[in-house]
């Protein structure tokens, strides 16, 4: 193994062992508030999700972008 390779895995081991972190019980209400929800406005949410079923004519799958047409 050459030098270069053994760095390159060096950094590579580093950056997955610190990777996970644990999270503090004081930084955890942080980590909870509304906000920082996937769907922070749950009535936004609904009401996108069902502007995308009727556009796609296709139920769930909202992560998926675009469809068929061609259209984003």
């Amino acid at each position: 193994m050459g030098f270069s390779r053994r760095i390159t895995f060096f950094a590579m081991v580093l950056l997955l062992c610190s990777g996970c972190t644990m999270v503090e019980p004081w930084e955890r209400d942080y980590l909870a508030r509304p906000d920082m929800a996937f769907d922070p406005d749950p009535l936004e949410a609904i009401s996108q999700e069902q502007v995308y079923t009727s556009k796609e004519a296709a139920e769930g799958g909202k992560a998926v972008g675009g469809g068929g047409c061609g259209c984003n």
